[in-house]
């Protein structure tokens, strides 16, 4: 096997292994900054973002949006 063949099972080890790693950290990081914050339903965006993740990506952004707003807190309307 000529090195040159070597060398670009190496380059393609080393691209997938960067893909897999980029795919964990865009995974983690909407329930990490969620966390982080005390956000109430941390959990529920940890697993928002995996499933957005897996499923295609579309809902991605919302799910990174949701972990930066916190729900407001209830007021008891005046009497």
């Amino acid at each position: 096997m000529p090195f040159i063949d070597i060398f670009a099972w190496i380059v393609l080890a080393v691209v997938a292994a960067t893909l897999v790693a980029c795919f964990v950290a865009l995974g983690a990081m909407p329930g990490r900054i969620a966390r982080r914050r005390g956000h109430p339903w941390a959990q529920a965006v940890a697993i928002g973002s995996w499933a957005t993740l897996i499923c295609g990506f579309v809902f991605w952004p919302l799910i990174l949006t949701w972990a930066y707003v916190d729900a407001p807190a209830r007021r008891e309307a005046p009497r």
